[in-house]
């Protein structure tokens, strides 16, 4: 495993932090009496505290600068809480997403297959818009080369969506917005392998950022009819003289109730329900001639049920209150919830109507909010690693290096692709020792970018290759000494061997080929601008001259957790080492490489993965 970090046993020494925080975590669930919900009476104001306004900002955001913490602590937890659960502010500031104009009529509906694609034009004599030649050599290859364009197009402007929508997880004034869409972006969990429609899984995230925080009840039946969510879980085959299973047995399992409280024949009952529904573009159709009309039984009540009866049924049981208050609960304070707690949530949550902004304001204005046993101890999200780093360094521009969903997928989480239709696990299963240190990969690559990413116009001339070979080696671990030796390992490009040309009706090979070039050729190209900071204007705005007082500054301003005094000193040691010598007000002109040395430190730290 490449480690980019020339002082490693910081970093692996304190592994043991997180089995020790594994072993506390398992020991510390509610013990609860008949003071149910003591712990969620609301904070003292008289408690509220920059630590606490810290605390909501990370977890009902993405964390924040100093002066956004303060912006919270002059106001009262109360205050502070509807600010960011009921914002009254525009964004007017944050673009819309800038389509790359890739989408051709004809290419709906897309087919299954490759296979399905030639059949259907050898069937018809055309496909994806494009007739079948009717001479000459390969007479698909147009249509074949048009079938992987869009599959490559489309999964480039998926990065292009991701990428725009970090960029307001960072920039935003209304962050729980965010963060609510990426809580249902796992919880209802569709990915653009499957869907193959960047239009439609842009079409479900703004679902989630305008009917997040409302009600579970409209967003339950907006998602049934959501073309991403409709493409993942198989509609099109969903009829009534074939009812599929997928989507209703998901909706009971995955989304609203939990294993163990229905039956199968509830799900085959329920699939009848939901025959026909199915989509046409960006659109949601009944296609009446494909619906089940007739009676049904689910959940013990018997009739013509609908698809959005069927909801309303599951909606009315008390367990499906529990899920959802439950997972809500895991998300945004603890993941250790004793199961009178998670009836009480789900009592709470099903009184409020299922109305999540009531909701959300009861967990943040709780005294069990800001407890010892949930703050900072919440393991961020690749996602959230990535974005809170960034939100707390207050950026004026989103970065193209290190790219979002490199960094994002290499950690586990590549928005838009979630593994399983159960989306992604959270908590413990963000770490291991080989992720840790790709966490570390990314504060380095922040702290010293990686030039792969800068365009090739803008590399020194005739120099490059040195400059990239030098370049690789540091990163590498080489010393300076070891990296700038001369070497003559330049690669040889085979030249490619011309091949007699064959008689064939396609050439897949070629159509993966050419349909990555008609992508590029049409996708816009995202920013690779590199990361703007200087740390040294921020620890000489602070008027700090001491390796204690930058690391203290540091750690105050990055961590949510407290650092024991060794691994202090060890970090004043390390700037002490880059510097050379106490007194740093003397070194303004050559503090940005040893501060940005220390903060990948800082940044590398099992305790900068809590929040």
């Amino acid at each position: 495993m490449e480690f980019r970090y020339s002082h490693m046993r910081l970093l692996l020494n304190k592994f043991i932090f997180f089995i020790l925080l594994s072993a506390v975590s398992g020991a510390s669930a509610y013990e609860l009496d008949n003071n149910l919900l003591a712990e969620f009476r609301p904070l003292k104001e008289s408690d509220w505290s920059y630590q606490k306004a810290a605390h909501l900002l990370e977890r009902a955001g993405f964390g924040g600068t100093p002066s956004q913490i303060y912006k919270l602590l002059e106001v009262s937890p109360e205050e502070a809480v509807d600010s960011l659960v009921n914002p009254n502010r525009s964004n007017s500031h944050l673009v819309k997403f800038e389509h790359s104009e890739i989408f051709d009529p004809g290419l709906e509906p897309f087919p299954a297959s490759r296979p399905a694609t030639t059949k259907l034009a050898k069937e018809t004599g055309q496909a994806l818009g494009i007739k079948v030649r009717p001479n000459g050599n390969r007479p698909l290859q147009p249509i074949v080369n048009k079938f992987f364009y869009w599959l490559r197009a489309s999964r480039l402007e998926t990065d292009r969506v991701t990428q725009w929508w970090a960029e307001r997880m960072v920039f935003t004034d209304t962050p729980l917005t965010e963060k609510m869409a990426l809580f249902w972006h796992g919880h209802f969990a569709t990915n653009e392998d499957k869907v193959r429609d960047y239009r439609k899984m842009l079409k479900q995230l703004q679902l989630f950022q305008t009917e997040g925080l409302g009600s579970f009840r409209t967003l339950m039946v907006a998602v049934a009819k959501d073309p991403a969510m409709l493409a993942f879980l198989d509609a099109g085959v969903n009829i009534k003289e074939s009812p599929n299973e997928n989507f209703a047995r998901e909706i009971v399992e995955l989304f609203t109730m939990g294993v163990g409280h229905y039956t199968e024949q509830d799900v085959r009952e329920a699939a009848r329900a939901f025959t026909g529904w199915n989509y046409k573009g960006l659109d949601f159709v009944l296609n009446r001639d494909q619906h089940d009309y007739g009676s049904k039984t689910f959940l013990g009540h018997t009739g013509n049920l609908s698809g959005e009866e069927v909801i309303e049924i599951i909606l009315e049981q008390q367990v499906s209150a529990e899920f959802i208050a439950s997972k809500i609960y895991a998300f945004f304070v603890s993941e250790n919830i004793d199961p009178k707690l998670r009836k009480a949530l789900g009592q709470q949550l099903q009184d409020l109507n299922y109305e999540i902004r009531p909701f959300l304001k009861l967990l943040f204005l709780s005294e069990n909010f800001y407890s010892t046993k949930v703050v900072g101890t919440r393991i961020k999200s690749p996602t959230e690693l990535v974005v809170s780093t960034y939100r707390k360094l207050g950026l004026d521009k989103f970065p193209g290096a290190p790219d979002f969903n490199h960094v994002t997928g290499s950690l586990g989480q590549r928005l838009m692709h979630p593994p399983t239709v159960a989306g992604w696990s959270y908590g413990k299963a963000w770490i291991t020792p080989s992720l840790l240190i790709q966490r570390g990969n990314f504060a380095y690559n922040l702290m010293f970018p990686d030039i792969e990413f800068i365009p090739w116009d803008k590399y020194p001339g005739e120099i490059q290759y040195r400059i990239i070979n030098v370049h690789q080696k540091i990163r590498d671990g080489a010393s300076i000494t070891e990296a700038t030796k001369p070497t003559s390992d330049y690669s040889e490009v085979a030249a490619l061997s011309n091949q007699t040309d064959r008689n064939e009706e396609f050439n897949t090979r070629f159509g993966s080929y050419r349909g990555w070039q008609m992508a590029i050729e049409r996708v816009l190209p995202i920013e690779r601008d590199l990361p703007q900071i200087s740390l040294t204007n921020m620890i000489v705005s602070e008027k700090l001259n001491t390796k204690e007082q930058v690391v203290d500054y540091l750690v105050h301003r990055f961590m949510s957790v407290p650092l024991d005094e060794h691994t202090r000193i060890m970090l004043g040691q390390l700037l002490l080492k880059e510097v050379g010598d106490d007194d740093l007000s003397q070194h303004t002109n050559s503090l940005e490489t040893p501060l940005r040395t220390l903060l990948h430190a800082i940044l590398s730290l099992p305790e900068y993965q809590l929040g």
